[in-house]
């Protein structure tokens, strides 16, 4: 069963929403405001696949909701709804560890290839299954296929599931230098309908994550003109 939380406090865009989603064979489950979001999202942790939180909630906006959730699950897909307005609230948005975000007014067709992407990227990580022992080792970085974690020197490090692949991306690719486009299309999707600056946002999230010193990267370099590049 594929399963969506959808928080909207509009009812006619929340409506629209879901009539959508229920054409496409998503279940739905439907919330209000970001308290009720995040009590239906702790009552359902384990059937949720995706949860597609408004960034302007009354009770807790979409930001708070998906720190929330991030705070215990990194698994699930999270897509925030902003406003064309909102171009600060969709930095924070990723940063807080959202996979996407969807701008108002959308399409159904837009909405639907987003939602899809996701989806699929949470289903693939379910149906993952290698070896106990394959991995990746990068000086002292440890990327786990099989678990689909990271650690550094044997500590462990949180991803969300974009940042993961992400990771896996620059580790089959070490010492070369990555496009945003190619990062963009190889994570997201070729159909991917959003902006190279998606990337941008997840790495430096990334960079808080992985680096000692995030604002003087030792890893995860910018390329400029092209990309970034992860060096051992």
């Amino acid at each position: 069963m594929k399963t969506i939380l959808v928080a909207e406090d509009e009812a006619a865009i929340r409506e629209f929403i879901v009539i959508n989603l229920k054409r496409s064979g998503y279940e739905i489950l439907e919330a209000e405001d970001g308290a009720q979001a995040l009590q239906l999202f702790q009552q359902n942790e384990d059937s949720i696949d995706v949860a597609l939180l408004d960034i302007m909630m009354p009770e807790m906006d979409g930001i708070e909701v998906c720190k929330e959730i991030r705070k215990t699950n990194s698994s699930v897909g999270i897509i925030i709804l902003t406003a064309k307005t909102e171009e600060m609230d969709k930095v924070t948005g990723l940063l807080v560890g959202a996979d996407d975000y969807v701008t108002k007014p959308f399409s159904p067709a837009e909405l639907m290839a987003r939602v899809d992407a996701v989806y699929r990227r949470v289903e693939m990580v379910k149906g993952t299954h290698r070896e106990d022992n394959e991995s990746i080792v990068l000086g002292e970085f440890e990327l786990n296929i099989r678990s689909r974690t990271l650690t550094k020197n044997g500590k462990p490090i949180e991803l969300t599931q974009v940042e993961f692949q992400i990771m896996e991306y620059f580790f089959n690719n070490p010492d070369t230098a990555l496009a945003r486009n190619d990062i963009l299309h190889h994570v997201w999707g070729e159909s991917y309908y959003g902006e190279e600056k998606i990337v941008d946002v997840n790495i430096r999230r990334l960079r808080m994550k992985v680096e000692d010193n995030p604002s003087a990267p030792k890893h995860l370099i910018t390329i400029w003109g092209i990309g970034y590049k992860w060096v051992k």
